[in-house]
């Protein structure tokens, strides 16, 4: 018997080189793994392995989603989530019940319950392939659209199965089914929600970076397992969380504790995900050997499982071209109303210019400038939104070439390995050929998809046309808006001292442009002023780039660049005080 903890050590360790070696030989880490653990388990004095499937579905997807969640760009997110909602619950759904009719006909004794449940199955994709097109430089457009629905979909498929897996000991009635299902997104949106509230108030009052994120690790088992006793998907509970969190993070969280946050839950993700794909490899042969004992073999698994490949994405290339189509006439829609809303800001800009010639001719909304000033703002960043989204649409528009990488990249993985696993006990020997069916889907859509998807890029013509990090000329002039606000924030005379005590004007007379120029090494009190200037306008800076973040002229690719520049500036900043000070 191998010792437990030998496994765990071991296991980490090939995860880790895995991810090192896959990229030198342009091949996803997983399908590395999956190759790895397929070749350990056949070695003689290995013995057999399995896993439980509720440690995947509760210990590992949780925080996984979660996650990706706290990382979703919200800028792009919120431009498409129309698309994203389509692929993640009209697709899923959709791909369930084509999967379900098909092998509810070909499978004898196979009721239509269960062959939705094993479509569910098989109809989320995997995140494997967005990290894929990153890499390959394909449209940051591209890579929000597979990141949102490999984030949404796995919650949508595991809430679908539950539903056909219940109807599967009850019988199958459409009413039932459909409020079962709404119930559980229902009471996962709120929960979800309370919980990313809740996550954000603690963990702001949470000094300590360290106890900080330990306590970030607990936040989607918060989500999930209350969800899931009342009802509703653990899993969708985790993602709101997630979303909610990363939203107000820049807002709430101290530096150390996002970058804290970050590298750890990257470590976390790491090895929770290669960890999956090393299990997966592991338990291949069993499930083999458990097939070929069966009447069938494996022929006919193999061919249930290259027909259901099939079947999805032709299902898949169906619903993407409505998609692509539907997109190109809301866009083309969307640009040539965008005269209106220059218009709008004209309208604006006329009004703001009477009222502060004449506020008395406006009545009674002239008895409050400082409302009349907050919804002329507030209009002006709508309109400022609305303007940044048109550009956006029409800058990176969605075609034909764009919808066959959408389509290829559509992979099986994690979710699908996992929910087969769940399958009732009591199916006889179904359930070894449904177990089997659903990982020849994954492990042939991962080795041809992944490893053909760069090919299929190129093919396209799409291959760096995006890149996993903002353009220089977008982050140059982002960067130049946060000096102008600091500079300004300095001549204002509004900032302070981390104590609340004020600069020396002489001080903020001399500091002007040289704000953003760093300091002699000097330990003298007049550097350690201007230190702490400095300190004071990172503050102004992340204020500002707070408020571009809501108008959505930047991507969230570039904010996020800034505000990682911001925070390591703060840091090493407060360093060199603090060791002024000890000296």
């Amino acid at each position: 018997m191998i010792d437990p903890l030998i496994v765990v050590i071991a296991g980490v360790v090939v995860v880790a080189l895995a991810t090192v070696i896959g990229p030198r030989f342009n091949i996803a880490g997983p399908l590395i793994l999956l190759a790895i653990g397929a070749g350990v388990s056949l070695l003689p004095f290995i013995p057999p392995f399995a896993v439980n499937p509720e440690i995947i579905l509760v210990g590992v997807l949780p925080p996984l989603l979660y996650s990706a969640a706290v990382q979703l760009p919200a800028v792009e997110f919120r431009r498409d989530f129309a698309p994203i909602a389509g692929l993640s619950v009209l697709l899923v759904v959709f791909s369930s019940i084509v999967l379900g009719l098909f092998f509810w006909a070909v499978i004898p004794g196979l009721g239509l319950a269960l062959g939705i449940a094993l479509g569910a199955i098989l109809s989320p994709t995997d995140a494997v392939a967005t990290s894929i097109a990153k890499r390959l430089g394909i449209s940051p457009r591209v890579v929000t659209l597979l990141e949102g629905e490999s984030l949404l979909n796995d919650a949508t498929a595991l809430v679908l199965l539950r539903t056909a897996t219940a109807a599967v000991a009850s019988g199958f009635a459409f009413g039932d089914a459909l409020a079962s299902f709404a119930w559980a997104v229902v009471v996962a949106l709120a929960v979800g929600a309370v919980v990313g509230w809740v996550n954000l108030r603690v963990r702001e009052r949470v000094s300590n970076s360290a106890a900080n994120t330990a306590l970030s690790f607990t936040v989607p088992f918060i989500a999930y397992l209350p969800t899931e006793h009342l009802g509703g998907s653990g899993l969708v509970a985790a993602v709101v969380a997630g979303i909610v969190t990363g939203q107000g993070a820049a807002r709430r969280f101290t530096p150390e504790q996002r970058i804290s946050d970050r590298l750890n839950w990257r470590t976390v993700e790491l090895i929770l995900e290669g960890g999956v794909f090393l299990v997966f490899g592991l338990e291949l042969k069993d499930i083999v050997i458990a097939n070929v004992r069966a009447d069938e073999g494996l022929w006919h698994a193999a061919w249930l499982a290259l027909s259901a490949l099939g079947i999805v994405l032709a299902v898949r290339a169906l619903y993407v071209s409505a998609l692509i189509w539907v997109q190109g006439r809301r866009s083309r829609r969307r640009l040539r109303e965008a005269h209106r809303v220059t218009g709008a800001q004209e309208r604006l800009d006329r009004f703001e210019q009477a009222y502060r010639e004449s506020p008395e001719q406006f009545g009674a909304r002239a008895a409050d400038p400082a409302r009349t000033a907050r919804r002329v703002g507030w209009m002006r960043t709508r309109i400022a939104r609305t303007m940044a989204d048109l550009d956006y649409y029409r800058d990176t528009p969605l075609g034909a070439r764009h919808g066959t990488v959408i389509v290829w990249a559509g992979m099986r993985g994690v979710v699908t390995l996992a929910a087969a696993q769940t399958l009732p006990e009591d199916l006889g020997p179904l359930r070894p050929l449904l177990i089997f069916v659903a990982f020849l889907v994954a492990l042939f859509s991962l080795v041809l998809q992944g490893l053909t998807l760069s090919r299929v890029v190129s093919a396209a013509g799409l291959a760096g046309e995006g890149g996993e990090g903002p353009s220089r000329e977008e982050q140059r002039a982002l960067d130049g808006e946060l000096r102008d606000a600091a500079i300004a924030a300095v001549r204002a005379g509004s900032l302070t001292r981390r104590d609340g005590g004020t600069f020396p004007a002489e001080l903020v007379e001399r500091a002007g442009a040289r704000l953003t120029q760093p300091p002699d090494d000097d330990a003298s009190a007049r550097v350690r002023d201007f230190l702490e200037l400095r300190l004071a306008s990172i503050e102004a800076m992340r204020r500002r780039l707070h408020a571009l973040g809501r108008d959505g002229r930047y991507s969230t690719a570039a904010l996020r660049h800034a505000l990682a520049e911001l925070d390591a500036d703060q840091l090493s900043l407060e360093l060199r005080i603090d060791d002024g000070e000890d000296d």
